[in-house]
């Protein structure tokens, strides 16, 4: 019953008092998308594991809407809000992919205040009417419902989100444009990992508007896409390299050492700092986890190696999760083709 009122919550918010572009202003000629492989989607129970989960917490779009306050710059000017930003994602996004599931929301860090009227009172005095709250860090995401895929026996969907840190806006300067990021791409569905390419991440958007957004994430979307062969070929062949295990405990003492290298020599190697933490989680899990840990008799592939790294950053905070787990899908691809004696961009030292 629980779960049920929970979903019932998760009404849709539409932009407020958002600037309304055009089909014509944002290039909209009903964009002609190929369906993939339609799979039925199951409904996601209480125990489904979250796209992030660190030191968040769960919250419906109704919360947000109702119960938070919106920050303004030191001019009194009014930031963009939450919600209005999934709201302008969102309304991007269904006019792009087609119809999106109910939107799930993580946060984190609450700067927590009180009404002027109550500001000699103790705080176990203070009534809920009394509080004022709001999130510095959002994370959000949703699925396209007509879009899903197969990818080595585990179905995945294509899926939508954004993330928002207000302690990367000037709040304490007059406005100026705010941070956002914008991403699309794979989430596999037995534990909700995502799988980030390039093409699907945003990267840092500085926006002004909520218009600003529909039209960033407009072009995001139309650029993605979700049948594209090259993209749904290097995910799935990640499943025909295996990875033994005396491989993967190099690749973790090479993970280890890679943290404690001088700036010069990391700049020599590729991208990858993902912390003890992190590592400690990919190790747990080529242990433990059921989906893509080591099993016996059997070595593990990249496809493994993938889900292990990018089930570790779901630890990592909201701010940065997203560049963390797109860098987990080139640090797999990499390592593949170091295997495969292709590496030209440094992954064998990884393995050596």
């Amino acid at each position: 019953m629980a779960a049920k009122n929970k979903k019932e919550q998760q009404t849709e918010i539409k932009p407020i008092e958002a600037e309304i572009m055009s089909e014509e202003t944002l290039g909209i000629n009903d964009p002609e998308i190929i369906e993939a492989e339609v799979i039925e989607i199951e409904e996601q129970g209480d125990n489904h594991p979250n796209f992030i989960e660190s030191n968040t917490q769960a919250i419906t779009l109704a919360e947000l809407t109702e119960n938070n306050i919106i920050p303004t710059f030191s001019d009194n000017s009014l930031t963009i809000s939450h919600q209005n930003f999934i709201g302008a994602v969102t309304t991007m996004a269904e006019k792009v992919f087609g119809e999106l599931t109910p939107v799930e929301c993580r946060v984190s860090h609450p700067i927590i205040g009180r009404v002027p009227s109550a500001q000699y009172k103790k705080a176990s005095e203070l009534t809920d009417d009394e509080k004022t709250v709001f999130y510095q860090r959002m994370a959000f995401v949703c699925h396209v419902k007509d879009l899903t895929r197969s990818i080595n026996g585990q179905t995945v969907h294509l899926c939508v989100g954004g993330v928002r840190a207000y302690n990367e806006d000037k709040l304490y300067n007059r406005i100026s444009p705010m941070k956002f990021k914008v991403f699309v791409g794979w989430q596999v569905r037995v534990c909700s990992n995502l799988m980030l390419t390039c093409d699907g991440n945003s990267g840092t958007i500085e926006c002004l508007t909520e218009a600003d957004i529909m039209q960033k994430a407009f072009e995001l979307f139309e650029n993605f896409n979700p049948n594209k062969e090259n993209t749904l070929r290097l995910l799935e062949n990640l499943h025909t390299t295996v990875l033994t295990e005396e491989q993967f405990c190099k690749i973790v003492g090479r993970l280890r050492l890679y943290q404690f290298l001088p700036l010069s020599e990391q700049r020599q190697l590729p991208a990858f700092n993902i912390g003890d933490q992190a590592v400690n989680a990919m190790v747990k899990g080529y242990v433990s986890n059921p989906n893509f840990g080591k099993k016996e008799g059997e070595d593990i592939t990249c496809w493994n190696l993938l889900q292990l790294a990018t089930e570790a950053t779901k630890a990592a905070y909201i701010d940065r999760f997203i560049d963390r787990n797109q860098s987990c899908v080139d640090f797999s691809i990499g390592i593949q083709k170091a295997l495969n004696g292709e590496d030209t961009e440094g992954y064998n030292w990884f393995l050596s």
